[in-house]
C-alpha cells in the first residue's frame, strides 16, 4: 500500500489580522497545515521554536518598528532551525533585503511580492518549492538585481543563459524554463550545463550547483552578506 505524502507544515507571520487570514486560508485549502499564524516577530520566533514547521512565510515590515523585523528574524530561524524554509513577502522590491535573505544560502529560500498572493496556484506552488528546499524569487526581484552591479554571471552570461538563470532563481524547473522561453528540453540543459561552466560551479549534484548558480546570480558565495 503506497505511503501518503506527509503534509507540509507552515507558521504565517503577518501583522495585518485579514491578510495573515486570508494567506493562512489559501495554504491550508491548498492542502498546507498551518500550526501557527502570527503577528510579530517575537511571536514568529516562539512559534517556530516550538511547532518545528517546514516553512515560515513572512512579512518583511512588521511591530514594533515596521522596518526590517520579518527580515531578522528569519535570520534568526534560518541560524536556530535550518530545516525550517523561509518565504518573505515584501510590499515593494529591495534588492538589498533579498541578498540579506540569500547570505546564509539559497536552499529553501524564497521573496516575494504580496501581490503574487492574489494568484493562489502561482502562491502555493512558491511555498511548495521553498518547502522542499528549492528557491522562489519574484520576477520583479530578479530584474532588480540584475540591473545591479557586480554580479558575475551577468558578466559572464549571454542574454538568454542569464534569462534561463534567472528563471532558475524563480525556482523554475528545466520543463517549465523551456515553455516560459519556447525552447526545447535539449536546449534548456544546454543553456544550463554553459550556466556550470561558465561560474566555474564545482561538479557535484545538479541540485546543489542550481543553488551555487543562484548565489552567483545575486552577486553572492555561501556564507557572504550583500554588499560585503
Amino acid at each position: 500500500m503506497p505511503t501518503a505524502e506527509p503534509t507540509l507544515r507552515a507558521v504565517v507571520a503577518e501583522d495585518q489580522p485579514l491578510l495573515r487570514d486570508g494567506i493562512a486560508s489559501l495554504l491550508e485549502l491548498g492542502g498546507i497545515e498551518v500550526v501557527a499564524r502570527c503577528g510579530s516577530g517575537d511571536e514568529l520566533l516562539r512559534s517556530v521554536r516550538s511547532r518545528r514547521p517546514d516553512v515560515a512565510v513572512i512579512d518583511i515590515r512588521m511591530p514594533p518598528d515596521f522596518r526590517d523585523e520579518g527580515l531578522r528574524a528569519a535570520a534568526e530561524i534560518r541560524a536556530e532551525h535550518p530545516g525550517t524554509a523561509i518565504l518573505i513577502l515584501a510590499q515593494h522590491v529591495e534588492p538589498d533585503h533579498a541578498g540579506r535573505i540569500v547570505a546564509g544560502g539559497a536552499t529553501g529560500v524564497g521573496y516575494l511580492l504580496k501581490e503574487r498572493v492574489r494568484d493562489g496556484d502561482t502562491f502555493l506552488d512558491a511555498v511548495r518549492r521553498v518547502a522542499t528546499g528549492g528557491t522562489a524569487f519574484d520576477p520583479q526581484v530578479i530584474a532588480a538585481l540584475v540591473a545591479g552591479h557586480g554580479h558575475t554571471a551577468r558578466e559572464r552570461l549571454t542574454d538568454r543563459e542569464l534569462q534561463v538563470l534567472g528563471l532558475m532563481a524563480e525556482g523554475l524547473s528545466n520543463a517549465a524554463i523551456g515553455g516560459r522561453v519556447h525552447l526545447s528540453p535539449r536546449a534548456v540543459e544546454r543553456d544550463i550545463s554553459a550556466v556550470f561552466t561558465k561560474l566555474d560551479l564545482p561538479a557535484t549534484d545538479e541540485h546543489n550547483r542550481r543553488v551555487l548558480a543562484v548565489l552567483a546570480f545575486l552577486g553572492l558565495r555561501p556564507g557572504t552578506a550583500s554588499g560585503s
